[in-house]
C-alpha cells in the first residue's frame, strides 16, 4: 500500500466511523424534538435539564449517575435540576428543592432529601415534616415556612407548571437539551447519559 492509498484508507475509516457514530441514536427513536420547544438563552451555551421528584425511586436510583456525568460537563454546557409540579405532593417537593437552594445549602442536603424519603419512609408530605427535617440543617422552622410561602419559591414553582405543560413531561427522570430535544430513561441511565451527550454535541455551535 503506498502511501496514497493508506492516507485514503485512514479517510475511508474515519468516515465510516464518523457514520456509525451518527446512526447509533436516532431522532423519533432514541430522542425526540417536543410539539412546543420553550426558548432558552444561548450565547454558546447549551442548557441541560433534568426533570426529576424527589418521591421517584427511579430518579433516586439515576441520582449517582447524573451527579458524575455533571461533574464532567464543559464550560459551554449548563446544567439544571427542574422538579416536576404534576400534583400537590410534586408541588410541595418542588418548593422543598427551590427553598433549600434559596437557604444556599450544599448538595448534601438535596441526597438528604432522597435518603428520607425513600431510605426511612418519611415522604415530607406537608409543611410541618419539611420544617423538621429541615432543622437538622440548622434552619429554623419559621424561616422554612418563610421560605416555603415565598413569592420568589412560588414564582419558581409556577414557571415549572408551565414548562412541564409545554413539554408535556409525562414521566421522570426525563432529560431536555436547549428546551427542544427530550430523552426518556428508555435504556440504561449510562446509555440515556450518552444520548444526551449525543445531543448536546448537536446543539454546539460549531457542530
Amino acid at each position: 500500500m503506498n502511501k496514497y492509498q493508506n492516507n485514503f484508507f485512514k479517510f475511508f475509516l474515519i468516515a465510516i466511523f464518523a457514520v456509525s457514530i451518527n446512526a447509533e441514536y436516532k431522532l423519533g427513536t432514541d430522542y425526540r424534538i417536543v410539539d412546543n420547544p420553550m426558548p432558552v438563552k444561548k450565547d454558546g451555551i447549551v442548557e441541560v435539564t433534568e426533570t426529576f421528584w424527589y418521591g421517584c425511586g427511579a430518579c433516586y436510583s439515576f441520582e449517582p449517575s447524573i451527579n458524575s456525568w455533571k461533574s464532567k460537563l464543559s464550560e459551554d454546557t449548563k446544567f439544571v435540576k427542574m422538579p416536576i409540579t404534576w400534583g400537590g405532593i410534586h408541588q410541595l417537593h418542588a418548593a422543598l428543592y427551590y427553598t433549600i437552594e434559596a437557604l444556599k445549602l450544599d448538595s448534601s442536603a438535596h441526597s438528604a432529601v432522597f435518603v428520607t424519603i425513600h431510605k426511612e419512609g418519611n415522604f415530607l408530605q406537608n409543611p410541618r415534616a419539611i420544617q423538621e427535617f429541615l432543622a437538622k440543617f440548622g434552619v429554623a422552622p419559621e424561616v422554612t415556612a418563610q421560605y416555603l410561602n415565598s413569592f420568589s419559591v412560588k414564582q419558581k414553582v409556577n414557571r415549572g407548571i408551565k414548562y412541564s405543560r409545554e413539554l408535556k413531561i409525562d414521566a421522570v427522570p426525563m432529560m431536555v437539551v436547549d428546551g427542544t430535544y427530550i430523552i426518556e430513561s428508555k435504556r440504561s441511565y449510562s446509555d440515556m447519559l450518552k444520548v444526551v451527550d449525543y445531543v448536546v454535541e448537536l446543539q454546539r455551535p460549531n457542530s
